[in-house]
């Protein structure tokens, strides 16, 4: 039986939360599942991920294959970094001891570049908020050089019929 890691959605329409879950890969997305490894809360910013590492680990060891999406998420926690020096514990590249400490440092480094980058995204946030409002005041048309001016002979009025001062005499 194949069995995946995959991502189990809950919430309203337009409002998703995920489960993230081990299920054969045959059933439903949101079918009959194996076991409940944690949460995935995408409306949240930063995006909020509840994962039980351990029980995950197990899963991958056995053989379950993660989906795209849940092998980010299970490489943002570090699930397949922490399966990769295991592998090397396996290996006897190092011993387990060297391998807790090898990601114990790995996480100390992961969760202060995070925090770094979210404070950044705070303070960008804030400053593009607290800019005070210009209004742009655009023009309608682009400027027209002003057209030549050509004197014209004024035309002529018509004469008026005049009374001859000859006449009335």
């Amino acid at each position: 039986m194949p069995v995946k890691i995959r991502l189990q959605r809950h919430g309203s329409k337009k409002r998703p939360f995920y489960f993230i879950v081990v299920a054969d890969a045959r059933a439903p997305r949101d079918g009959k599942f194996i076991q409940k490894l944690g949460t995935y809360n995408p409306l949240t910013v930063p995006a909020t991920i509840q994962i039980d590492r351990q029980k995950a680990l197990d899963w991958l060891h056995k053989g379950a294959q993660p989906t795209d999406t849940v092998r980010r998420i299970l490489s943002f926690k570090g699930v397949l970094y922490l399966k990769h020096l295991l592998r090397g514990v396996k290996l006897e590249l190092f011993d387990e001891a060297e391998a807790m400490v090898r990601f114990q440092k790995w996480h100390e480094e992961h969760e202060a570049s995070f925090n770094r980058r979210q404070e950044a995204s705070r303070i960008a946030r804030k400053a593009k908020f607290d800019q005070p409002v210009v209004k742009k005041v655009e023009a309608v048309a682009a400027p027209v050089a002003p057209a030549p001016v050509v004197e014209e002979a004024p035309a002529e009025a018509p004469e008026a019929a005049q009374p001859d001062a000859e006449t009335e005499a």
